[in-house]
């Protein structure tokens, strides 16, 4: 009996760690069926450090418009693998100390604060490849309607781990919004056919589409200062206190 239980438990555990849904996270597509060449790049210089560009551009397949090296902004591991600081401000984020990792639920359209983190984080490539993720597999962790389902609602991010303190995304996302970090999102688009038994594992396409968002830039998110009415109102209180202490 003891035997039995083992057996069921094991089998138990393996199907709740494989019965995951399957997505190739790789922003350099090619096949038959679709070719597309996404990048990734970092903030850009001076004021432009806090602007978020999202959209295919003139060295992306099929090419786009968006303006990312007139901002100042250069490919994810253009300066080698870790940070550099150039003469005009900017950073050229490190193709091994930059992360990416996606977030994604199973359903068509969801909104972005919904999506949860997959398996699998990856760092950039180099040579004719900067800007571009090292590609892996990612699975839909603790969704047991992902395998082979029809659509999700998934979407890439990347960030600045050159202090090593932000492996994953859970991690990263509070220290981007307190501006300690830059990192970037392409925003949300849908993917279909989930990799399951039935399916293969899909590339990040929108249904056999291109997705114009794969390509964006990572930026820091202004914290604000204190107002001149706050830092008054503090400084009212303070004199409060002093005077009852007094």
């Amino acid at each position: 009996m003891k035997k039995l239980i083992l057996a069921a438990f094991a089998l138990t555990t393996a199907v709740s760690v494989f019965a995951q849904g399957t997505i190739v996270f790789n922003n350099r597509i090619g096949g038959s069926t679709i070719n597309q060449t996404s990048h990734i790049w970092g903030p850009g210089s001076g004021a432009n450090s806090t602007l978020s560009l999202i959209g295919l551009g003139s060295n992306d397949s099929p090419t786009g418009t968006t303006a990312y090296a007139t901002k100042g902004m250069k490919l994810i591991g253009d300066g080698g693998a870790g940070v550099v600081a150039t003469g005009n401000g900017a950073l050229i984020m490190g193709y091994k100390t930059t992360f990416s990792q996606l977030l994604g639920l199973v359903g068509k359209d969801l909104g972005e604060a919904s999506l949860l983190p997959l398996n699998g984080v990856t760092t950039f490539r180099t040579g004719t490849s900067l800007g571009d993720v090292a590609a892996l597999n990612s699975t839909m962790n603790g969704q047991p309607t992902s395998p082979d389902a029809a659509w999700a609602t998934i979407e890439m991010v990347a960030w600045d781990n050159s202090s090593g303190l932000y492996s994953t995304w859970t991690l990263a996302q509070p220290a981007w919004k307190l501006g300690l970090i830059a990192a970037g999102v392409s925003g949300a688009f849908n993917v279909a056919n989930i990799g399951g038994s039935q399916n293969g594992t899909p590339v990040l396409t929108s249904g056999g589409a291109v997705v114009p968002g794969l390509s964006f830039n990572l930026y820091y998110i202004p914290v604000p200062e204190p107002s001149m009415f706050a830092l008054a109102g503090l400084g009212a209180a303070a004199l409060m206190i002093f005077r009852r202490r007094k």
